[in-house]
């Protein structure tokens, strides 16, 4: 199989789909890997050592998506990359197309095999391909929103960790999923009070042991939402249904009863957002603000930190590029029940039911 890899192209989007390593098993396997130029740079990955690795280095995109069978990316395709989209194409990367009828639409139309990474889903439930993005997302979530609490980057001027004789900083998160779980043990480090909000009970009894008491929980309900929100410095939102639309828990009214100042992280962006003031932002224009309080709801926090993010992302989808590569898409799908749970559309249809009722949509089961 030609497998393409593309420059990302969203705004200082700096990681790249595959590194040298990874080019090399899809290359002893049997494999044709084009890349294009530069688009390691961000990575600090040069072109150099794709060649080195046995990739063969094109010149701009337009060249990689008309060679390659199966294009692997970081996030979704965007307007600008349409016109380089081949029919029946398989695109392997972070769909999060739940809230994008348009892209859906567009990848209906092209007969795409569009595989999202954040469906790909274990029996147990989990998801080992978004884990490690959810971790890096997560930590770095209270490492931003301690930035912008700063006076001098917007924010009211707290400390989260305090000091002695001062309040701590408060932090609420709402998810006590892998984002809620790191976002807390940086909370913690840092010397925050935390509380954690979440659905899954016995996560929360697992934290009130683990912690002893150095972390509140609460179960998630708008009472108890709405009394954490409202006296928090910061804001965590890291909710995830998978492949669903995140629902809006932290509403218009409870935004503007926070402090002037105050900070929401919104990590859950990608599916829409669990914050009802929640847009999605940029790396290069990453904050604005409601009712005085700060809003960070970059779409794509790990491409911050693309070197670390970038070889966490390829441990976890090399395995499942390797085996769609080797047995094609609709043997691998057949074979593979977590890899089948991440096809999101296939031969012009919605094949994932979290998506279509997410859109109000008709969906057809495959394979």
């Amino acid at each position: 199989m030609i497998i393409g890899v593309p420059r990302e192209i969203m705004d200082m989007e700096n990681r790249v789909a595959i590194v040298p390593a990874g080019v090399d098993t899809l290359v002893k396997a049997g494999h044709e890997v084009v890349v294009e130029m530069n688009a390691g740079a961000g990575s600090n990955i040069a072109d150099a050592d794709f060649e080195d690795a046995g990739a063969k280095i094109v010149d701009h995109a337009r060249e990689v998506f008309k060679r390659a069978e199966m294009i692997i990316k970081v996030k979704e395709p965007l307007e600008p990359e349409f016109d380089y989209l081949q029919t029946g194409q398989i695109i392997y990367t972070f769909l999060h197309l739940a809230p994008k009828p348009e892209l859906t639409d567009f990848l209906c139309r092209k007969k795409i095999c569009g595989i999202g990474y954040e469906t790909i889903q274990l029996d147990d439930g989990s998801l080992p391909i978004l884990a490690p993005m959810s971790e890096v997302a997560g930590r770095m979530s209270i490492q931003v929103g301690a930035h912008f609490l700063e006076k001098t980057n917007g924010g009211e001027g707290v400390l989260l960790g305090g000091v002695p004789g001062v309040d701590h900083g408060k932090v609420t998160i709402i998810g006590a999923g892998v984002v809620g779980r790191n976002a807390m043990r940086v909370a913690l480090a840092m010397g925050a009070e935390v509380t954690m909000i979440g659905i899954n009970m016995q996560r929360l009894r697992d934290l009130e042991e683990r912690y002893a008491g150095r972390v509140k929980t609460l179960v998630s309900n708008e009472y108890n939402i709405k009394s954490e929100v409202v006296e928090s410095d910061l804001v965590v939102g890291a909710v995830l249904l998978p492949g669903s639309r995140t629902p809006r828990l932290v509403t218009r009214e409870m935004v503007s009863r926070m402090r002037r100042g105050s900070v929401i992280v919104d990590v859950a962006i990608d599916q829409g957002g669990c914050v009802e003031t929640a847009r999605v932002t940029t790396h290069s224009s990453p904050t604005y603000e409601v009712d005085g309080v700060i809003h960070y709801c970059v779409a794509n926090i790990p491409g911050a930190v693309p070197r670390t993010s970038t070889f966490a992302l390829t441990n976890a989808t090399l395995p499942y590029a390797l085996e769609i590569a080797n047995k094609g898409a609709e043997r691998a799908m057949r074979e593979n029940v977590p890899l089948k749970r991440g096809l999101n559309v296939y031969g012009g249809n919605i094949v994932n039911r979290q998506v279509a009722d997410s859109q109000d949509k008709k969906w057809l089961e495959v394979f």
